[in-house]
């Protein structure tokens, strides 16, 4: 009876339902295995519950807590309200934002089980990886970041009071289209928000300061930008071309803008900024956290804490969550990110305690290190979905998942297996994995090369064409207008070889369809 009563005593719950006090004791628990006993190193943790409306609401705006309004979140938000009480699709567990505090929301749908899985995930899983990751310390401000947000939602808000919503939804229109390429892909210098807040207010408080209704009455020169400049590499140095960020190009050079025009690609492509990293990280920031969870979920089980009944509705969520169906399954729709970043994490676990000669070969320094959670961590800090890939993916693992790869030839009639389970194979299959998340061959390399700024102003852009990939032809006409009306004037792309600059493809003079005023 003592053994009975002392086993109760440890758990720290016993039924689905739960309330604030278990939330918060369970926590705890958590927070004593991952940072006690594991070591990580995670933001502090805001634990927030939420319903299920309100998570939808942040599924509509990018899964951020504060946002400025804009007609697509509340399309989004209907769609997925939609499937949702239809049956037809669920809801994530939680939603976890990279900010420090980290937030992590969880819906108060879920059981007491579910509740503390989510924990684990989010508030200690992602919050590590967030604040460890190298690209995460390179390019996102987690400090001010809902600081920032605040800034903005109040900013635009302000401007649909002082210009019109219909104005506004116009430039928020085209910034969105434009939001994938607006962003620096090589650091140039650590994102700071509170100086990007500050900036706005300093430059407002000047032209507040400055402003002088004579000024309008003198007559006016002609701006530096009408000089003719027939030479143009001197032309593309003073405008910093080439240039892969449209959006920072528009704001810094589009001849029509307003400032509070300007303002507003600068909100939109800091926010474009703030998500790349998670765009380049997918596998291992999901296999990170599901990783986590299964230690800590499975070492509550061991001291007793969970019952065995609450292990095994752990064991069926998160068997769910690492599914990955077979090819011809009507529910295949690619590789699941948590599966194979979990596989990969497990499988590196293995190589690491208990590796075989195989693993020997591949893995010379890592192999019988005995420090998985060592060798998990300097990967969570060094490594990206490439290559994190590229560098862990192992031959049994390989096996195991029964991967080949196909060339499909566009010139060739037959498909042609071209990597099959050997070690020549092993690193070609490995190679043709990692290039799928390679960021740099799937979204397109256009850029500002000219622009014609003492003639009639026309955008010339180019597009570096890999593997002859051209792009679609009527969506591409639609962002080339919306960028037209943030430009003013004729926008004209030209879609070349990266190899040999040979021309492949033209769309010329597209005409603005609307001014931005």
């Amino acid at each position: 009876m003592s053994r009975s009563l002392e086993s109760d005593a440890r758990l720290l719950y016993t039924g689905p339902d739960w309330d604030y006090r278990l939330v918060r004791k369970t926590f705890d628990a958590i927070e004593r295995i991952a940072m006690g006993e594991m070591g990580l190193n995670p933001y502090p943790s805001q634990v927030e519950v939420i319903s299920s409306e309100q998570m939808l609401d942040a599924y509509a705006s990018m899964g951020m807590p504060l946002f400025y309004r804009h007609w697509s979140f509340g399309k989004h938000f209907a769609r997925d309200e939609m499937l949702y009480r239809k049956g037809m699709t669920g809801l994530a567990y939680e939603i976890v934002i990279n900010s420090n505090p980290c937030l992590c929301y969880i819906m108060e749908e879920n059981t007491m089980t579910m509740q503390t899985l989510v924990m684990a995930h989010a508030a200690f899983g992602h919050s590590h990886f967030f604040r460890n990751n190298q690209l995460f310390k390179a390019w996102t401000d987690a400090d001010s970041i809902l600081d920032y947000l605040d800034f903005a939602k109040r900013y635009v808000s302000e401007c649909e009071e002082r210009y019109g919503a219909d104005a506004v939804e116009r430039v928020l229109d085209s910034a969105h289209a434009l939001m994938s390429h607006g962003v620096h892909r090589y650091p140039r210098r650590t994102l700071n928000l509170k100086q990007e807040m500050e900036r706005e207010r300093e430059r407002r408080r000047f032209q507040e300061q400055s402003f002088s209704d004579l000024w309008r009455t003198l007559p006016r020169r002609e701006s530096d930008d009408g000089d003719d400049d027939p030479d143009l590499d001197a032309r593309q140095h003073r405008l910093g071309l080439p240039e892969e960020n449209l959006l920072y190009f528009l704001e810094k050079h589009a001849p029509r803008l307003a400032h509070w025009q300007r303002e507003i690609l600068r909100i939109v492509r800091v926010v474009a900024q703030y998500f790349y990293p998670q765009r380049q990280t997918k596998v291992m920031n999901e296999g990170c956290a599901t990783a986590v969870h299964y230690a800590i979920m499975s070492r509550l089980h061991e001291t007793g804490q969970i019952t065995d009944g609450a292990f095994m509705e752990f064991l069926h969520a998160h068997t769910n969550v690492v599914f990955q169906p077979e090819f011809d399954d009507p529910r295949f729709s690619g590789i699941n990110p948590y599966a194979l970043g979990f596989g990969i994490l497990q499988d590196l676990k293995r190589v690491c305690e208990d590796p075989t000669d195989e693993d020997r070969r591949w893995f010379p320094d890592i192999a019988g290190n005995g420090d998985a959670l060592g060798t998990w961590k300097t990967a969570w800090a060094e490594y990206r979905d490439e290559s994190f890939i590229l560098q862990f993916l192992s031959p049994r693992m390989m096996r195991e998942w029964r991967l080949f790869s196909v060339l499909d030839d566009a010139d060739e009639r037959d498909l042609i297996v071209d990597a099959i389970h050997d070690d020549s194979g092993y690193r070609e299959l490995r190679r043709a994995l990692a290039a799928q998340y390679d960021l740099a061959r799937h979204e397109p390399d256009i850029q500002v090369v000219d622009v014609d700024l003492a003639g009639d102003r026309r955008l010339v852009l180019e597009h570096r064409v890999l593997d002859g990939r051209l792009l679609e032809e009527r969506n591409t006409l639609m962002v080339l207008r919306h960028l037209a009306n943030l430009w003013g004037y004729p926008v004209t792309l030209a879609e070349v070889d990266a190899r040999d600059h040979h021309i492949l493809h033209e769309y010329d003079d597209v005409e603005p369809d609307r001014v931005i005023a």
